[in-house]
């Protein structure tokens, strides 16, 4: 491997650091009455997350400093590791149950999603998997049936939680990678159709699930249950209009959107701020992306690229989603907002990811 160079990609961290500074503001003015209300700490979720983002900022600049080749020999031990957290959080009793699912393992005062973590776990194994076996990826036996073997057992394990979304976003991540490294399309065709019906399986299996749909296609239909949250999202961007109704300002947190400081932050962003401070937001995490894409390419193995690639892929869906859901465009699933929702495990993970791709770019030629 060639020499590191002696600084990392300093836009990709200027975009990065700029959407926590907007995360931060964001959750205390979309938290500060729930937070006074419920704890009688308007700084409630503010504090805590700048705690998260603390670790997250000092994990991503130690990581930046650790060559990204250890990722691949230590690999099976982090995915090892993550499937035991997925079978610990199943055991009643162990795993904390929120929002109707079971997905959290409680630290002392705070706890973590292994799910979450799963997420990485799969992309640094992928990554090594598929850089040592690139003459394979086009062979279906050989190279898809192995790869996404693995894949489907997390994902099988994520959903007796159950997390559709962070098992949507960690599939599709891994269908990036593998396309990316070769696969043949012909292969993803067939594939993709035992992937609709088995999601078409997994809504129907569910009641909640086929009152997400139903509420996507026509929320006016149930507006107060399973219609509720979307109406109330498309009631905080609506007034939003070009330049928002000021910082601090929002209606909709006022006890009508639920929890806008998780999922729905951008109703809040674009309710506040308006076009120009959601489209700002939008670029932000544009740049951020071309960066990263720009690194994995000038990556100087495979290994590298395909890590750096599993890293923006994974990010990219999930800012597509979560977007899509409080636009109305896509049903509702639990998928944060990276670097500006509130959450612990979803921050710190994603400014880990970041730290890598830094790495990354101390070796990359572009």
């Amino acid at each position: 491997m060639q020499n590191k160079k002696s600084t990392p990609d300093f836009i990709l961290i200027l975009a990065t650091l700029a959407l926590l500074a907007v995360g931060m503001i964001m959750v205390y003015s979309a938290s500060a009455v729930w937070a006074n209300y419920k704890f009688d700490d308007s700084f409630f979720f503010a504090k805590r997350q700048l705690l998260f983002a603390g670790v997250g900022v000092i994990a991503m600049f130690a990581i930046m400093n650790i060559d990204y080749w250890t990722w691949r020999t230590w690999s099976k031990v982090i995915i090892v590791s993550c499937f035991m957290l997925l079978i610990i959080v199943l055991i009643p009793g162990v795993g904390l149950v929120r929002g109707g699912a079971q997905s959290w393992l409680g630290i002392g005062a705070f706890s973590i999603q292994p799910s979450e973590f799963m997420k990485i776990a799969m992309i640094a194994f992928l990554a090594k998997f598929l850089s040592e076996n690139q003459k394979h990826v086009t062979s279906f036996r050989k190279g898809l049936v192995p790869s996404l073997s693995l894949v489907f057992l997390a994902f099988g394990l994520i959903m007796l939680q159950p997390d559709l979304g962070t098992g949507v976003v960690m599939v599709g991540t891994c269908v990036v990678m593998i396309y990316v490294a070769g696969a043949r399309i012909s292969h993803f065709v067939g594939l993709g159709l035992l992937g609709i019906a088995g999601f078409i399986a997994l809504i129907a299996s569910a009641p909640y699930r086929i009152k997400r749909i139903t509420a996507f296609l026509d929320p006016w239909q149930d507006p107060l249950d399973s219609g509720f949250q979307i109406i109330q999202s498309l009631y905080a961007i609506g007034p939003g209009g070009l330049l928002g109704l000021g910082l601090g300002q929002s209606r909709q947190k006022f006890f009508y959107l639920p929890e806008p400081q998780t999922d729905f932050i951008f109703s809040i962003i674009a309710e506040e701020l308006g076009f120009i401070g959601g489209t700002f937001v939008i670029l932000l995490f544009a740049l951020l992306l071309w960066r990263g894409v720009r690194i994995a390419l000038g990556a100087p193995d495979l290994f590298g690229s395909f890590l750096g690639i599993g890293i923006i892929a994974m990010i990219a869906i999930q800012v597509i989603i979560n977007i899509g859901v409080v636009t109305g465009l896509m049903p509702v699933t639990g998928i944060t907002l990276p670097f500006l929702s509130y959450g612990g495990s979803s921050l710190t993970l994603m400014l880990m990811a970041v730290g890598v791709l830094l790495n990354i770019s101390r070796y990359a030629r572009y």
